[in-house]
């Protein structure tokens, strides 16, 4: 199940992590992506360091794997020429390239479909792919900003902030790869390829939903709330003992569970905490009452307490302690690369029949298959 794409080729013209996540989740189901790269450095992100596995940077290694490169230079004709021969070969394009990156070399959607009906483009730009702004380049932090993202993350008294995981980058990858499941589906039906679109500011639009919904409704501007939620209380951040704890309590039900676990079961009677709409207008208080009685024990006591009660609670992990953490263990989802042990990697998040796709291959070195493919 894990090779459920074996057999179909994808050819990747991609640069940072939007296009080339995309195509290593269509690598990780079993496709064979080929990467094509510039020969003088290849890939952006291999030079996105320290830290560096070997002569690439680890963020390439995390977002490269099961791939094979090719090295070509698409500034000379006869580069063109063998890009566009190998494209001819393939089922899928996924590019990421600054708009009409690709149109100026011949090699744009409309040509392509044209001269290989089967092909499916996968394209993402930054702004998307029709407005004012369709042709302007973007990054991260940009589609962050701009999409509205960075408005609702942080703490309401401070700056707006990054959101620290690229959220836009690897969400554009998903819906992209997403995009061109449907579309093989659909050449299965009909024997026609296609163009699967998205960008960085639709998948910042997207994440902002539950933020721009409520704006909709009531028209007042969402604001910023820190590790807290603007529809829930209490629902957030809060300090132990020995540290900090997020508290879930989503429903009645669950606040039910809280407040009797910590011994205030009379506060399911009070007016103001009767329901989440009174909790959140009341949100200050009932959060620093459930503070109080918090700060009393340690964090370990109210993670195992709490859960024991049924009240959704984590610790605030660091990335290592997520890492090495026993549930982490024993998800397998931290990988080794079966060519160089020492590089590690996340893996896959999806599982099939309770195995996840194996990693066949590591990220590969630049041009370390072009003599092979182009043969």
């Amino acid at each position: 199940m894990d090779m459920i794409l074996n057999g179909i080729r994808v050819i990747e013209i991609g640069q940072a992590f939007s296009g080339p996540f995309a195509s290593e989740i269509l690598a990780n189901l079993g496709a064979d992506v080929i990467k094509v790269e510039r020969p003088d450095g290849g890939d952006e992100t291999r030079h996105w360091g320290p830290p560096f596995w070997g002569e690439d940077a680890a963020v390439f290694h995390c977002i490269n794997r099961n791939k094979r490169s090719v090295a070509l230079d698409l500034k000379d004709a006869d580069g063109i020429a063998r890009c566009r021969e190998l494209i001819g070969t393939a089922d899928v394009l996924i590019h990421n390239l600054r708009p009409g990156a690709l149109v100026k070399l011949g090699l744009g959607a409309d040509t392509l479909t044209r001269d290989f009906p089967r092909l499916i483009c996968a394209e993402i730009s930054a702004f998307g792919h029709t407005g004012p702004l369709r042709m302007l380049p973007g990054y991260e932090i940009l589609s962050q900003a701009f999409g509205g993202v960075m408005s609702i993350t942080g703490e309401s008294d401070r700056n707006p902030v990054r959101c620290g995981p690229s959220v836009c980058d690897f969400g554009s990858g998903m819906w992209l790869a997403l995009g061109v499941l449907v579309a093989l589906f659909h050449r299965e039906q009909t024997g026609k390829g296609g163009l699967v679109q998205t960008s960085l500011l639709e998948t910042a639009l997207v994440w902002t939903a539950v933020s721009a919904s409520s704006f909709l409704a009531s028209g007042d501007d969402p604001v910023r709330m820190g590790a807290g939620h603007h529809l829930i209380a209490p629902y957030g951040y809060f300090e132990t003992k020995t540290g900090p704890l997020m508290v879930a309590c989503a429903n009645d039900a669950l606040f039910a569970k809280l407040v009797a676990a910590i011994d205030r079961p009379d506060l399911t009677e009070d007016e103001r905490f009767r329901d989440n709409p009174s909790r959140v207008e009341n949100k200050r208080l009932i959060e620093g009452m459930v503070a109080d009685v918090l700060k009393e024990e340690s964090q370990e006591h109210w993670f195992k307490f709490l859960n024991q009660a049924g009240v959704p609670c984590s610790p605030v992990n660091t990335i290592p302690e997520a890492l090495s953490h026993e549930q982490t263990e024993a998800l397998g989802m931290v990988l080794n690369d079966p060519e160089n042990p020492d590089v590690k990697s996340v893996g896959f998040p999806i599982s099939y029949n309770g195995r996840r796709p194996a990693l066949r291959t590591g990220a590969p070195r630049l041009g370390a298959d072009t003599e092979s493919i182009l043969a």
